[in-house]
């Protein structure tokens, strides 16, 4: 696979720390439900649509694309870490769904076909690009006339309890990590509105609007459960 996103593709592909996304994901599926529900209600997706899923995982959003947009339709889920298509690709066997493909790909340089898609959907895939205004216009090749990019990002650390909660506490154990530029490439790099838009219409997308949606993202189990969690994956994890 070719790529420009060196650190991504090591980190989500074969890292102990990305891999643990494998080990959670029932629990990260079912805690980031609501993202998922709040982007495929925005990207409106119709029957026998063609959709292109952008860093789906294990599969979680590939398959409810595909169960909205029906047989008759396509879904084609993209990701740098092959570990994480091959789990998806099995669920997408178990449950049946045959209108659906995978690509083991670095999104922001990868050739897809010319205006072949109706919407391209994204949970919590898009912030990790090393030129992202590059990798906008290069996914935009693939949008036919009127279709909808619909994607969902983190906000900013401040305003969001599921990481700054678990990173506060992490640091006050074990020290403050070296300092950061808060755009690099990684969870939290599209906090900023303004500059995300600003980005996308560079790229040439035209009509760019985002908003803040204030989510409840509830972890199953108890508190013991959720710490476990948190001690593994997200920014504690990273400082650990």
């Amino acid at each position: 696979m070719d790529t420009v996103n060196q650190d991504q593709a090591a980190f989500w592909g074969a890292s102990p720390s990305g891999q643990k996304w494998l080990t959670y994901e029932d629990r990260l599926d079912a805690a980031l439900a609501p993202v998922l529900d709040l982007v495929l209600d925005r990207a409106g997706l119709l029957l026998g649509m063609r959709v292109l899923d952008i860093g789906c995982g294990t599969g979680a959003s590939v398959m409810a694309a595909a169960r909205q947009v029906g047989p008759g339709g396509h879904v084609l889920g993209v990701d740098i870490s092959s570990p994480f298509l091959d789990r998806a690709q099995a669920r997408v066997t178990d449950a049946g769904l045959t209108h659906v493909a995978f690509r083991h790909a670095d999104a922001q340089i990868a050739a897809f076909e010319p205006r072949d898609r109706d919407a391209l959907i994204s949970r919590f895939g898009m912030m990790f690009f090393e030129d992202p205004t590059a990798a906008f216009a290069n996914l935009a090749k693939t949008l036919r006339p009127g279709a909808h990019l619909t994607f969902a990002t983190w906000g900013d650390l401040a305003q969001n309890p599921w990481f700054r909660i678990p990173f506060v506490a992490a640091v006050n154990q074990l020290g403050r990590p070296p300092k950061t530029d808060r755009n690099a490439p990684g969870p939290l790099a599209f906090h900023d509105i303004d500059r995300v838009t600003g980005l996308m219409r560079e790229a040439g997308l035209s009509d760019a609007a985002a908003d803040a949606v204030p989510l409840a993202l509830t972890p199953s189990g108890s508190a013991e459960d959720t710490a476990e969690l948190f001690l593994r994956v997200g920014p504690a994890g990273r400082v650990i």
